[in-house]
């Protein structure tokens, strides 16, 4: 038996016995080392439950294969390994034409089958992604929000100069790793939107200034950039409400880039005037989902990422806030749903 964090309905998880899973042809057990809290994780807990429950959550791992099913390579047994955890169908149209990040009928782990809150957890051989020794399996937790902020910056910063202004509103995990990658990309006018002291100091960590912070607490976003000397003609929306929405195309420039990246909090309206400046300035909305993962460092957000960690030109661990062993868990949980204290990105480590 292993223990696992089971949802048995919404608002019901708790730390459980359970049997240890067996590979199924073509997979590998993972023994878990580490696995991290996505701010999804917490409306699929609390709010509106999984695709199927029971279910064991959590899709931001890394840990050794233990196991290797039928027809999967045995040398694969003992590596360090994080999991792309989007199971593509192989066979749907948008499978067939080279598009499995748009699969019509995909898998994934932690949502639609059981994930990594848990000590062990099988998943699809060709979704491995050894990693090296000196990136740590806290670090290598963190590759799936960060190919998720990848997949925006690569998509967003494509054809643009460096010296245009750039601004991020939300500075959750996925926010403020989007300002890291903007940064380790050579974008430096970097113009950020928070609404928390530790947001302000977490993005001043990351060497943004006073002058370039807004307090969405305290100033009009919208009104805010309008100040700023050459416009905004790139604007990540890492929040999903409506404001934050239209602040970003009152905010941008004509010609200017929306790059929705942040789950919606709720339906989306846009009141007339900002739709004419949709219209008017002709503003490109771009929405951003998961990552993709080929296996080609050229073309692939996970290599993207883990070669710039193992080169040590990103820290993702200086996000890191919180770090509970798996009997702890529910305690992250909680942070991140009460938000009664400040936190950054929970981490479930073996210890």
């Amino acid at each position: 038996m292993a223990k696992a964090w089971v949802l048995r309905e919404i608002g019901k998880i708790s730390l459980e016995d359970v049997e240890i899973p067996v590979p199924k042809a073509n997979e590998v057990r993972v023994r878990v080392m580490a696995a991290g809290i996505c701010g999804s994780d917490i409306p699929r807990i609390y709010e509106t439950g999984a695709h199927r429950m029971p279910l064991i959550p959590g899709h931001e791992f890394s840990g050794v294969v233990d196991e290797a099913g039928e027809g999967v390579d045995r040398t694969l047994i003992g590596k360090r390994v994080s999991v792309f955890p989007k199971i593509a169908c192989g066979k749907c149209d948008m499978c067939l034409a080279g598009m499995p990040l748009q699969c019509r009928d995909y898998d994934y782990v932690g949502s639609r089958r059981d994930g990594a809150f848990a000590e062990y957890v099988t998943a699809p051989a060709v979704n491995l992604l050894e990693i090296p020794e000196n990136v740590g399996f806290e670090e290598a937790a963190m590759l799936e929000p960060f190919a998720v902020a990848a997949n925006a910056v690569r998509t967003g910063t494509k054809g643009a100069e460096a010296d245009k202004n750039v601004a991020v509103c939300g500075l959750g995990t996925i926010g403020l790793m989007t300002v890291m990658l903007l940064k380790e990309a050579g974008i430096n006018n970097i113009y950020v939107i928070g609404n928390k002291p530790g947001q302000k100091k977490r993005a001043s960590e990351l060497g943004i200034s006073e002058d370039c912070f807004c307090d969405s607490s305290l100033q009009n976003p919208s009104k805010w950039l309008s100040d700023v000397k050459g416009g905004i003609s790139l604007y990540y929306e890492c929040v999903g409400k409506n404001e934050t929405i239209n602040n970003g195309i009152e905010a941008l420039n004509p010609g200017g880039k929306l790059i929705l990246v942040g789950n919606p909090y709720s339906d989306m309206a846009f009141p007339r005037d900002v739709w004419w400046k949709l219209l008017r300035n002709q503003i490109t909305i771009i929405g951003i989902w998961n990552s993709s993962f080929s296996h080609s460092e050229s073309n692939d957000d996970w290599n993207y990422i883990l070669k710039r960690m193992a080169e040590d030109r990103l820290k993702p661990s200086i996000l890191i806030s919180h770090m509970f062993d798996i009997n702890e868990l529910d305690s992250g949980f909680l942070i991140m749903r009460n938000k009664k204290e400040d936190y950054c990105k929970i981490i479930m480590k073996k210890i």
